[in-house]
């Protein structure tokens, strides 16, 4: 029997093998938009915990799953012994021998990993506080659409060094771009993240010249969800940060713009750039259902 193949972060996956997803992806976003029956995973059942809320983790993942002619099962706290206190590594032992994949979503990263260290079945990370994979792969998946390979080119950070930042650390030694980060002082990325990307990274604190020729901007909330008793102290920190129509004209006249969503227009975006001709961002949350489709048949099948 073959190891489990875990997503916890993108370097659970080969450069060949994210290159591979997004190709997979791009043909089962062709099946789904035409119309054609793709049961893949027929009878094959997704586990998926919710520590955290969601719109598009959820939608997609079970989306995705009806599609491929399989089940989700939505498992918030209340739904789980999880939440009276059962620890990780038991639900995991017991869960994992009744489904065919779990995805969690979470705030501790370190629950990802306890689950997965006793899981049977592959596991994937939805969100943690210290990664989003999953986004990435939409991510990756959106540029290619648009603008076709993005090794070699340009990506501007603008904003917290929050998940979303951290994995495109990761993302930018996977996929071999260049990634300016731009942050308040004092809301860097994590150093050790920053290390592990190497001459891929670039970290400061000015968004002007982190967005100055890039190819793709990307942003994110400034409290993300459990930071909200920060907001205030957050929106003083980052009110330089905003991506406007300014700070766009800045960058290549063919850039992309990208955001996670939920957006809060006039606080880490303006309307005008969110809604704006170089914005993707619909197109993002949507390739979010066919990037993890090709991730779940990758890892539930195997690769």
């Amino acid at each position: 029997m073959s190891a489990v193949r875990h997503f916890l972060t993108l370097g659970d996956l080969s450069s060949a093998e994210h290159r591979r997803l997004i190709q997979r992806a791009c043909e089962l976003k062709r099946l789904q938009r035409a119309g054609e029956p793709h049961a893949f995973l027929e009878n094959r059942v997704l586990g998926m915990i919710f520590e955290k809320s969601s719109t598009r983790t959820r939608v997609s993942f079970e989306s995705g799953m009806a599609q491929f002619g399989g089940h989700a099962m939505f498992l918030s706290p209340r739904d789980t012994q999880l939440g009276r206190g059962e620890p990780v590594e038991d639900t995991a032992r017991v869960l994992s021998r009744m489904v065919d994949a779990v995805m969690i979503r979470t705030f501790d990263h370190e629950t990802v990993e306890r689950f997965a260290s006793c899981s049977r079945s592959p596991v994937i990370n939805g969100l943690t506080d210290r990664f989003h994979p999953c986004q990435l792969l939409a991510d990756m998946l959106t540029f290619n659409e648009h603008r076709g390979e993005i090794r070699g080119r340009t990506v501007a950070w603008v904003g917290d060094g929050n998940n979303m930042c951290h994995s495109y650390i990761n993302a930018a030694r996977i996929f071999g771009f260049h990634l300016r980060i731009a942050t308040p002082a004092g809301f860097e990325p994590e150093a050790e993240v920053v290390a592990a990307g190497g001459d891929a990274v670039q970290v400061g604190n000015d968004p002007r010249a982190a967005v100055e020729g890039a190819d793709l901007v990307v942003t994110d909330v400034w409290a993300s969800m459990g930071q909200e008793e920060e907001q205030a102290q957050r929106e003083r920190a980052f009110a330089d940060f905003q991506v406007d129509e300014d700070l766009m004209a800045l960058a290549d006249r063919e850039a992309l713009f990208m955001h996670c969503l939920p957006a809060h227009r006039g606080e880490e975006v303006s309307a005008g750039v969110l809604e704006g001709e170089q914005s993707v961002v619909w197109e993002e949350a949507e390739n979010r259902l066919h990037a993890q489709k090709a991730l779940l048949e990758f890892l539930i099948l195997g690769g």
